[in-house]
């Protein structure tokens, strides 16, 4: 189980806003945001107990591109659905006869043999964040990519990518002395597939001792501004091997502090974190502690609290949480679990051909985002992230090949469901929820007594509307 440290409680502002983007965006230039704004009256929000009054009588407003803002300011409208922290890479997707060997010195050398010569243009991908950014644009939502992107071809290839996909990339760069230098460049993260469709990764950050952008320590103007226009900003674990830990949490209570709401998703790297350096303990910590939405799989769950039933997992990160309102458990082929205070709502998988697995935790995170934001229903919320999931699982790769929209409207219209009552049965057995519910294709009597079903036929007729709505407003691919 994760160790609480004892943290400040910060004042929290939660406030959103409707908003409006137009125009072609660019790397080098600033996107322009066009914002509506109705008045917004007073409200008062909390944050598990923790109660502040916000005033919004003020119209709410917005600037043009980057820039330093008066401390403390908040009347800044939302007009960015997600933005991403960091986690900003080229894939490059290879077949191998075998998977790199465990040995941290004996993958180093693997590595090595790797780069020496540059792959075919037709094996690169774009990867990490970008996952999540062009699975959430594809569902019509604005997102903006905070990080770092070389100016070599690697990087010029993931900008015109991020650029077709209408993503805002916005650069983390400062004035630095390491523009030439290996450190500067775009990662790269080797994609290795085996004969037996498993995967193993390496990238530069795998073996140094410092984050690979160690040269970053303080956030911009122009990054603040994003952050502070987003209504919501998304950590994943692997931010630890890009940036310092102070830098993390300096991004994180800024983001706290001009009321944008925080994703999480630990990932892999969650259990080392856990037990890495105080920095990254801490850094850690403050996530688990101050995120609205946790994201993970079950045995990273299992992994943070030693409890191996994921609901009870997600119920630990609840009660130690100081602001988590959910936590979403990826169970692949199963399904996934949305855990709140008091209910707990199961969905299971979309039966699909599975071609590759890459991206889907990632992809999945934007149909969380689309139902946080546009008030879905914790089972409409389920049953899209599964859509999402297995849409991405009938491609090859993640990046371009993310799932698109029309295909995740054709499972959820066909709702062709992974039934299993026997497992969703064993893990409600002895748990403490006021309310449990299970979406289901068929409109039956309960698995259980506690257990209350859902027919995907209602789940589907909520979520349509809100989909067609969000893809007639803004042109994405499909």
């Amino acid at each position: 189980m994760y160790r609480l440290l004892q943290i400040p409680k910060p004042s929290i502002n939660r406030s959103s806003f409707p908003y409006e983007i137009n125009g072609v965006f660019n790397h080098h230039i600033k996107p322009e945001l066009d914002a509506f704004h109705p008045p917004l009256s007073s409200s008062i929000k909390s944050c598990k107990g923790i109660a502040v009054c916000v005033s919004n009588n003020h119209p709410a407003v917005f600037t043009r591109g980057g820039g330093e803002e008066e401390e403390g300011d908040r009347s800044q409208v939302k007009v960015v659905d997600v933005a991403t922290l960091g986690n900003l890479c080229v894939d490059v997707v290879l077949n191998v006869p075998e998977l790199p060997p465990a040995s941290l010195d004996e993958r180093k050398e693997y590595m090595e043999r790797l780069v020496q010569s540059r792959p075919d243009k037709k094996y690169w991908e774009a990867g990490g964040n970008c996952n999540l950014a062009i699975a959430a644009a594809r569902l019509g939502l604005h997102c903006v990519t905070l990080g770092h992107v070389g100016s070599e071809i690697y990087g010029r290839f993931l900008l015109n990518v991020l650029q077709e996909e209408r993503i805002v990339m916005v650069g983390m760069d400062e004035d630095t002395e390491v523009a030439k230098s290996s450190s500067y460049e775009t990662l790269l993260c080797w994609v290795l597939v085996d004969s037996l469709q498993r995967h193993g990764f390496c990238s530069r950050a795998d073996f140094s001792k410092e984050p690979a952008f160690s040269w970053m320590s303080k956030l911009t103007g122009e990054v603040k501004m994003a952050i502070k226009q987003s209504k919501i900003l998304f950590f994943n674990g692997y931010v630890f091997d890009e940036l310092f830990p102070s830098l993390i949490t300096t991004t994180l209570e800024y983001a706290i502090d001009v009321g944008t709401a925080i994703f999480f998703d630990p990932g892999p790297r969650g259990k080392y974190l856990i037990h890495g350096t105080p920095e990254q303990q801490k850094a850690i910590t403050l996530l688990l502690k101050m995120s609205d939405v946790l994201l993970l799989t079950a045995d990273e769950a299992e992994a943070l609290t030693g409890k191996t039933n994921p609901i009870l997992a997600g119920q630990d990160l609840i009660r130690n949480g100081m602001c988590v309102k959910w936590v979403i458990i990826k169970m692949g082929a199963h399904g996934s679990i949305l855990i709140t205070a008091s209910t707990i709502t199961c969905a299971p998988a979309f039966k699909v051909d599975v071609v590759d697995t890459v991206g889907c935790g990632d992809s999945c995170t934007a149909a969380v985002v689309v139902s946080f934001l546009h008030g879905i229903s914790p089972v409409g919320t389920l049953a899209l992230t599964n859509a999402v999931g297995a849409a991405t699982a009938m491609g090859c790769g993640a990046g371009r090949n993310v799932a698109t929209s029309s295909k995740v409207l054709e499972l959820l219209r066909v709702s062709n469901l992974n039934e299993d009552d026997e497992l969703w049965n064993d893990l409600i057995d002895n748990i403490d929820a006021t309310e449990i519910s299970l979406l289901s294709k068929t409109v039956i009597n309960g698995c259980s007594d506690r257990l209350s079903r859902v027919p995907m036929q209602i789940v589907v007729s909520e979520l349509l509307p809100k989909l067609e709505t969000l893809l007639k407003r803004r042109a994405v691919p499909s």
